[in-house]
This record gives structure tokens, sequence and C-alpha cells, in this order.
């Protein structure tokens, strides 16, 4: 039996999910921007936020909030089907895209989403793709350095004095 998956109304989620068996669903940047395409296609659907993201070659990771009523479960769900059913007709593949369901936790702490956030910025870096996260094309860093906020949502105020290294690109 599977665990509950823990909720809270106005919660901050670090969010992960990965291919089935480590293929590289994403490995391409015609795929990276189809999962880009479904993302923002969801914000005009469901209300909710990405404070941070990095899309991989075999997983993403997201910060998240879901908006006032809105279910992570139910967005999450309509992400990861509809890159799913685009991915498999784009590829000319069937059957499952995505391996087990998408982990989440929960950031109590300012400490927890101050960590989260730079680990997902530096993903890339220690992965050996760039040598500064804001290099990585497929992140919230560089595309907020970059003026577009498709994906990622500017930053709150409150929250840019935390990223002194990166104000300039984070600024509200």
């Amino acid at each position: 039996m599977r665990r509950l998956r823990m909720l809270q109304d106005g919660a901050y989620y670090h969010v992960v999910a990965r291919a089935n068996r480590k293929f590289m669903i994403l490995g391409t940047p015609r795929m990276k921007e189809l999962f880009q395409n479904v993302i923002t296609r969801a914000k005009t659907k469901y209300c909710f936020r990405i404070e941070n993201f990095c899309i991989m070659g075999n997983h993403f990771h997201f910060i998240i909030q879901p908006g006032p009523g809105e279910s992570l479960s139910r967005i999450m769900q309509w992400i990861l089907s509809r890159f799913a059913t685009a991915f498999n007709k784009a590829s000319g593949y069937t059957g499952h895209v995505w391996g087990e369901r998408f982990f989440s936790q929960i950031l109590h702490r300012l400490r927890d989403f101050l960590h989260v956030f730079t680990y997902i910025d530096n993903n890339p870096v220690m992965a050996g793709l760039v040598y500064e996260a804001e290099d990585w094309q497929y992140g919230g860093l560089r595309q907020a350095r970059e003026g577009n906020y498709a994906v990622v949502d500017r930053l709150p105020a409150w929250l840019v004095c935390w990223f002194p290294r990166h104000q300039q690109f984070l600024l509200v």
C-alpha cells in the first residue's frame, strides 16, 4: 500500500519526477521545450506558482506552490499525463513514460526552501552539463535572467534578499 502524500494549503513543495527506466525522455532541446510548453498550458488551467525549476535529461525538479483550493496531485497528474501523451506521439512510442509516482516534499522552513532552491539551480552544474548555474537554459535562474516568466514565476521581494549572488536576475 502506498504512503499518503503529505499536503498542506499554501505550502511550497519540492517535486521531482523521473522517467521510466531512467530513459532520457527530456534529453533533447525539443523535448525540454515540449515539457515547458505543457507546464505553460497547465498554468492556464490551474492556479500555481513555480518558484524554481530545472529540466534534466531523465528527470525534473520544481519548487511549486499550488494556489488556494488547488491540488498538487491534480496539477502534477495533468502535467505528467499531457507530456507523456505528447512525448509518445512525437516519438512514435506507446506505454509508460514516467517511472514511479512523483516525489513531493513540503518545504516547511525557509532553510529548507533555500537549500532546495540552490540545489535545483546547481543540478546541471553537479551533472557537469554547465560551469555556472545561470548557463543552464532549462532552469529557472536562466529564464528569470532573460525575463522569461512563462514557466518560472517572479520571486517575491522578500525572497530576493536570500539570493544576493543572483539578485540582478531575480528582482521583481
